[in-house]
């Protein structure tokens, strides 16, 4: 697994960009290594990896993905959470025990969303974990971790991501941090609102009337704009 790793590492390095790297700087910064590979680019890396590893059981796929989130490297970590979020078969097997081990290097805004949505959502969508345990992320002061439970809720709701709807467990995450007006907390309660009311309007028109007074205005223009318009601008 070792030799594996740093042979993906090498892969990545083979298509770092200066310009994705200042763009990283300004976009998501981090305290991991950013190697500089664009998204098409890190996807031919994902396929690579998938192919070498199409005969490693269930449970060693999973392995490989913790490890390659503690090398610290930013790519690796979005290959990680890819690898394990992108199929249903790994996904699936996650437990709390894996969920606590890949927490780790969450300080920008990209990782968190890979792993709010690929990592806990999903797991939170396939029943490994309860709301309880994601209502837990919310008792944080770093609101990195908090955002994580409210990106969360995405993963019950967009159909890209196999979500159905379910307007009860989200609106039950969502008014948790009506009164957090952190800017990313913010961001993230209007996407996941907007991403509900994509299936399910009702209630979330229902939830902004009665949490009118305690939304920041951003929540309630984009919200509103998207039930209204069909667009948050």
């Amino acid at each position: 697994m070792k030799q594996l790793i740093e042979d993906i590492i090498k892969s990545l390095k083979d298509f770092r960009e200066n310009k994705r790297i200042d763009y990283a700087k300004k976009s998501y910064p981090t305290k991991m290594q950013v190697l500089g590979v664009s998204v098409p680019n890190l996807k031919i890396v994902l396929k690579e990896l998938k192919n070498q590893t199409k005969n490693y059981s269930l449970r060693d796929k999973i392995e490989l993905a913790k490890e390659l989130n503690r090398t610290s490297v930013f790519e690796c970590q979005q290959l990680a959470f890819e690898y394990i979020g992108n199929d249903k078969n790994i996904s699936s097997q996650l437990n709390e025990n894996d969920i606590d081990e890949l927490e780790i290097n969450l300080d920008n805004w990209l990782s968190v969303d890979y792993f709010g949505a690929l990592i806990v959502g999903n797991s939170w969508r396939n029943n490994n974990i309860t709301i309880e345990r994601v209502k837990s992320y919310l008792g944080s002061k770093d609101f990195w971790i908090r955002r994580i439970a409210i990106v969360a809720t995405v993963s019950l709701n967009q159909k890209a991501r196999g979500g159905t709807g379910d307007a009860l467990q989200t609106l039950e995450i969502c008014k948790q941090v009506v009164n957090d007006h952190e800017d990313m907390i913010i961001k993230a309660l209007s996407w996941a609102l907007r991403e509900l009311a994509k299936v399910e309007k009702q209630p979330v028109i229902e939830f902004i009337d009665n949490y009118k007074d305690k939304l920041h205005k951003k929540v309630l223009r984009e919200v509103s704009n998207k039930i209204e318009l069909g667009t948050k601008n």
